[in-house]
């Protein structure tokens, strides 16, 4: 990532006409008087402002409607601002709506170099990554047929295959990485990880919490048309989750709290716990626990009827501990007060890596298939044995309850982040990346051919 600004957004702003009625559209243009009373205004972006450099991957996210769609629109230069300025600096190739500029009549081949001029490509520049795409595309002898013959599927993949080998300086996705089968979003998601190898700019909007937070470098939160936290996609995700989450008589309140408080959200880094002198009991089985390793990074939803207490690690035995020795068993644990009648009641916990990145959780009952009723006054004590098999590091757990609503299975009480833990380091330690399989390895030797 360089420190030349590849897309700056000052104070942008998109407004809307509403109309009531069909005929008051033809009413604004030849009525006299003031224009504005056939229709109101709608305001989908209000005073946006920030500045994406060259070479970073930015993810937005935000609930529907919260306009971010037509954020990215405006920087595609497809709408025009209603107010504010956009600037963006080299050839953009936008995963909007995939096919857009495809005609039906016209064969894959056809289509191909006619969506590629419309990205900036030049006929000598298609010949040469014509077979690139086709072979990108994977749909076979149908890049000679009608791409109205074509399934949804190919569809999707031809318009994929020519946006991204179309060589971008910014690379624009709209929920494009949702299409396709496992196999294709994979191979989707390795060309995009190429083209920001190659010092390409990346703005990526999903509803995929996990795909933000591998991805990206930042994340921005919108709502309402406004930009209401910007900062690492850990914790930009967990205050969107926390705003989903919250009832719909206090979304508001949630939605001010984050605004006013974490108008931009600060990076951590491995050291995301709270500095102090730790005090570190060790005993002959290497597992301890440091006072000083509380996370900073908490987020609670607001509760609908229920309270987690006390989430925290011990051993087998019932001692308290944080730094934890690879392979060796522990328990998770917390309690939940109940503040009211709920049904299909879970417990849940998760495991998340220092980015964010969920490693692996579990639930006291299959989704759907809870038959726990609690009522007010239950104390419950939930543990969750688990085997730390992970790479020495630093991990986070979540806590959460839920429980089955009008609108389906909710969140009645949870906290992001809600405890945090190291895993030593392992001299003798074989196994590689993040987690651990119990992988055994065998090497042995073939006779050597006789001369």
């Amino acid at each position: 990532m360089s420190s030349e600004v590849s897309i700056q957004v000052s104070a942008l702003g998109k407004s809307f006409p509403i109309y009531d009625k069909p005929h008051h559209r033809l009413m604004q243009m030849i009525a006299p008087g003031p224009k504005d009373r056939w229709y109101r205004t709608f305001r989908a972006l209000n005073d946006v402002s920030f500045e994406v450099w060259r070479g970073e991957t930015v993810g937005i996210v935000g609930r529907n409607g919260s306009g971010k769609s037509t954020l990215l629109q405006l920087i595609c230069g497809t709408l025009t601002p209603s107010a504010g300025t956009v600037q963006a600096h080299g050839r953009i190739a936008a995963l909007l709506e995939l096919g857009a500029g495809f005609n039906p009549d016209f064969t894959g081949r056809e289509n191909v170099y006619l969506n590629g001029s419309l990205l900036g490509l030049t006929r000598k520049e298609l010949d040469e990554r014509f077979d690139d795409i086709a072979a990108f595309a994977d749909i076979g002898e149908f890049i000679e047929q009608p791409v109205k013959s074509y399934s949804s599927g190919m569809y999707i993949r031809l318009a994929f295959a020519v946006a991204i080998n179309s060589t971008p300086d910014i690379l624009v996705i709209d929920e494009a990485l949702s299409v396709g089968d496992e196999a294709f979003q994979r191979k989707c998601f390795a060309r995009i990880d190429a083209i920001r190898n190659a010092g390409a700019t990346v703005l990526f909007v999903s509803h995929s919490a996990g795909a933000v937070i591998e991805l990206c470098d930042r994340a921005l939160l919108l709502d309402r048309g406004e930009l209401i936290a910007k900062g690492t996609p850990k914790h930009v995700i967990s205050h969107y989750h926390k705003l989903i989450y919250a009832p719909i008589d206090k979304q508001e309140t949630v939605r001010e709290s984050i605004r006013s408080s974490t108008a931009v959200i600060h990076g951590v880094t491995s050291t995301e716990y709270v500095a102090g002198s730790p005090e570190v009991v060790e005993p002959e089985d290497g597992a301890c626990f440091e006072e000083g390793l509380l996370p900073q990074s908490t987020v609670r939803y607001v509760s609908r009827g229920a309270t987690i207490e006390d989430p925290h690690i011990e051993t087998l035995q019932g001692r308290r501990v944080n730094v934890l020795r690879r392979g060796q068993e522990y328990i998770y644990t917390y309690q939940v007060a109940v503040q009211c009648v709920a049904a299909a009641v879970r417990f849940g916990m998760m495991i998340k890596t220092l980015t964010g990145f969920e490693l692996g959780g579990a639930a006291s009952a299959p989704q759907g298939m809870s038959e726990l009723i609690v009522a007010p006054g239950q104390l419950f004590v939930v543990r969750f044995r688990f085997q730390a098999q992970l790479a020495p590091g630093t991990y986070f757990m979540n806590a959460g309850v839920t429980a089955f609503e009008e609108d389906g299975e909710t969140f009645i009480d949870r906290i992001v982040d809600a405890a945090m833990f190291k895993v030593m380091p392992d001299p003798y330690r074989l196994s590689t990346g993040a987690a651990d399989f119990l992988v055994d390895v065998d090497v042995s030797e073939l006779a050597r051919e006789a001369a």
